[in-house]
């Protein structure tokens, strides 16, 4: 094939680059200008604007690229006269377009959800609240568990501990509990009362004496008490300027721990009045009437003076 028109038919059976040879420009080639280049050539080319678009039926438009069609010609772009928008159908509901932000329909963008984070902030506060309290409330409870088992393990016929110092054998909180003075104990064959020695705590400063002998003992009966449970036996003394130590029996049964009576007072040796103090058990009492009773049994030494007894509600150490 050469350059210039051998006859194609079709456009893609031409040259159209034959008007830049010397056998295309002898054959008559022309730069394209409506077509190939070369005469007679095939001319498919439509002017822009003059390709038919729009509805089936309808004449295609003419008008140049750029200009308005007449009325009654299809023009591109031209609404299609078949389709109808929902909202301009008889009955159809107008379209109301809401923002997916923000409010009142407005545009703009909507703020993150406040609400929603101030809800999980107050259930994260409430959570770490119950978690506290529950807490503090185990924590309770276990110390009331320590405190029952560690009074579990005392001994619940008698207990012996010591006292604070004192110069006093004042009674503590009694609640309405008996107390009682060495007259109303019953003492047995060889002990006396006596006032010579000053700082007794009894009615007129009484106390009892003969105490120090294998045998000797004050018996207690004291009546209205409350209830079944624990109390503390208070007894007042004085010793010498030195300790000594008594036999605690409760209701017939004796104590494992002796009554200690001690020189906590810290008084000189051999004067009693300047010894006098007091010292206590853990007993377990019964509702109504029990028997207390301190002697000097075999291995006691029992060089003292007594002058009262009272008891206090529970298992208390001072």
């Amino acid at each position: 094939m050469t350059a210039g028109n051998n006859g194609a038919s079709t456009p893609e059976d031409e040259d159209p680059f034959g008007y830049l040879y010397a056998d295309g420009q002898a054959n008559g080639a022309q730069p394209p200008s409506n077509g190939y280049g070369y005469p007679n050539s095939v001319n498919r080319v439509r002017a822009v604007g003059q390709r038919q678009y729009g509805q089936q039926g309808q004449a295609a438009a003419t008008a140049p690229y750029g200009q308005v069609p007449q009325q009654g010609q299809a023009s591109y772009a031209q609404p299609n006269s078949h389709y109808a928008a929902p909202e301009t159908l008889p009955g159809g509901a107008a379209a109301t377009q809401q923002s997916s932000y923000g409010g009142g329909g407005g545009g703009g963008r909507r703020g993150p959800n406040t609400k929603g984070l101030l809800i999980g902030a107050i259930a994260v506060v409430a959570a770490v609240v119950i978690g506290i309290g529950v807490a503090m409330m185990n924590g309770g409870g276990e110390d009331d568990n320590k405190a029952g088992n560690e009074a579990s393990t005392t001994p619940t016929t008698s207990q012996s501990s010591q006292p604070s110092p004192s110069n006093s054998n004042g009674a503590a909180s009694q609640d309405d509990l008996p107390t009682t003075d060495v007259k109303a104990l019953r003492l047995t064959p060889g002990m006396t009362t006596a006032t010579d020695v000053k700082g007794a705590k009894a009615d007129g400063g009484t106390y009892v004496t003969g105490f120090n002998q294998v045998g000797a003992s004050v018996t207690w009966t004291a009546n209205s008490i409350p209830k079944d449970g624990k109390y503390t036996l208070y007894v007042g003394y004085s010793v010498p300027g030195k300790d000594a130590n008594a036999t605690l029996t409760v209701n017939g049964t004796a104590a494992s721990t002796p009554v200690k009576m001690e020189n906590y007072a810290k008084g000189p040796e051999g004067d009693y009045a300047k010894g006098w103090t007091k010292t206590y058990n853990w007993v377990q009492l019964k509702k109504g009437t029990n028997t207390l009773q301190v002697s000097c049994g075999q291995g006691n030494q029992c060089d003292a003076l007594l002058d009262q007894m009272w008891l206090v509600k529970g298992w208390v150490d001072s």
